[in-house]
């Protein structure tokens, strides 16, 4: 196969390096973004208290920085997650991934879950960052829910929707917990009931280059993936001249699943 680098820069400006385990280190966070730089992500999606740090590695590069709000259960006040917001961007954050209500949601409660929405969309634009709205759609019980939440963000504005935190597990009868996250269907449904202007993020459950490739093909413009290094030297072998990445990568495997 002739060798095709800008397939594989395409794939890794799809791809936000997740950096959110409860467990994480400065250390693993530091390498994290080693790793982000290696492969040249779009950007590396960090806990907000990691923001400076993670603005401070990245510095120069054209690797972004986001963190999340309201994570993982979306249960803080609006007022937390618009101070959160702020804080974060005050940091260097340029992306937003916030937790709807999700409470809110299953209760109908649009209205609120719209001021919500909209309050932190509008503290990021004053930022100049943008916002991915996460409705972890492990919880919602069917696809009304789905389309009615990306009615809101498209009205609202937010410049992404999301299908998941990775950490949405759900408790089944046998009292054992299971987790999704991206799956085809309901990614297929956020694509179908978007506004022109607001792109669908998967998260969780894609770890591999052919499942980059499927959700690629399908529309989506972003993968929220802690297995970077995988997807990407698969991209290598693939794409490039039949040999990993130019300069092996710190680290890289992956942490939990995201």
């Amino acid at each position: 196969m002739t060798p095709n680098p800008t397939l594989i820069r395409e794939l890794a400006k799809m791809i936000d390096h997740s950096l959110l385990h409860p467990t994480l280190t400065d250390a693993e966070l530091r390498d994290g973004c080693a790793i982000a730089l290696h492969y040249g992500v779009a950007s590396v999606c960090v806990k907000p208290y990691a923001v400076p740090l993670a603005a401070e590695l990245l510095a120069g590069s054209d690797v972004l920085v986001g963190t999340v709000i309201g994570f993982p259960a979306g249960n803080s006040t609006t007022a937390v997650k618009v101070a959160e917001t702020l804080q974060a961007c005050r940091d260097g954050a340029v992306e937003i991934d916030m937790v709807v209500n999700i409470g809110k949601v299953l209760g109908g409660d649009y209205g609120y879950v719209r001021d919500e929405i909209k309050a932190i969309h509008e503290t990021c634009q004053a930022h100049g960052a943008i916002l991915k709205v996460i409705f972890e759609n492990d919880y919602l019980p069917d696809d009304s829910y789905i389309i009615r939440l990306c009615e809101i963000c498209t009205e609202v504005g937010a410049e992404f929707v999301k299908t998941s935190t990775g950490y949405g597990f759900v408790k089944g009868a046998d009292g054992k917990y299971s987790y999704e996250g991206a799956t085809i269907p309901h990614l297929q449904v956020m694509l179908d009931h978007v506004g022109p202007n607001v792109r669908v993020k998967a998260a969780g459950g894609v770890r591999t280059l052919e499942g980059l490739l499927q959700v690629k093909a399908m529309g989506v413009s972003r993968l929220g993936a802690s297995a970077t290094a995988v997807i990407m030297e698969e991209a290598y072998r693939r794409f490039g001249d039949g040999e990993t990445s130019p300069v092996p990568a710190t680290g890289g495997g992956e942490v939990n699943g995201y």
